[in-house]
């Protein structure tokens, strides 16, 4: 008795379902427009848009999202770098972590660099930038530590000129479209 209750409650539910504001509306695609931005707008106008995360708003309601190809500072990061090979590149997360490099005069010495993006802004504690320098006996006994010293300094103020003159090219890039 109690299951056919429940089939019976759930019949009802579906059945007002098809009819309320959940039901299937036909669209005439003609009258909806091909640029995304401005069905995104309409989105929001009508009450469509979430917010994720709390994400930045934008239009009131929808998030925006940089992608790494738009962000200088990253890319002023990888380009800085390029020499090492990396481990983890995580643009969501916002780390970059190279593998252990060698140069060829010394190579029971290596290092690893990891970054960390505090922000997108281009300011100088937008980095969290760590060097660790491993070295090895000929036994194989390897010691690791974290040094702080001139190659992070160096390394830091590379990767912001880098992202402030990238940062200068897309705003003129962005001036001459306008």
């Amino acid at each position: 008795m109690r299951l056919i209750k429940i089939l019976l409650f759930l019949q009802l539910i579906i059945s007002l379902n098809s009819c309320g504001p959940l039901a299937y509306k036909k669209v005439d695609s003609s009258k909806i427009s091909n640029d995304p931005d401005e069905r995104v707008k309409r989105n929001i106008e009508e009450g469509r848009s979430f917010e994720l995360f709390g994400g930045e708003k934008k239009f009131g309601g929808a998030t925006t999202y940089e992608f790494a190809s738009s962000n200088e500072l990253w890319r002023a990061t990888l380009d800085t770098i390029d020499f090492m090979p990396l481990t983890t590149a995580n643009y969501s997360g916002g780390i970059i972590v190279t593998d252990w490099y060698s140069d060829n005069q010394n190579l029971n010495e290596n290092i690893k660099i990891t970054i960390r993006f505090l922000t997108n802004e281009i300011r100088s504690d937008a980095l969290d930038l760590k060097i660790f320098y491993r070295n090895c006996d000929s036994l194989n006994k390897c010691k690791i530590i974290e040094k702080k010293g001139n190659l992070s300094k160096e390394l830091k103020k590379e990767i912001l000129k880098k992202a402030v003159i990238y940062q200068q090219q897309a705003k003129v890039k962005k001036d001459k479209k306008d």
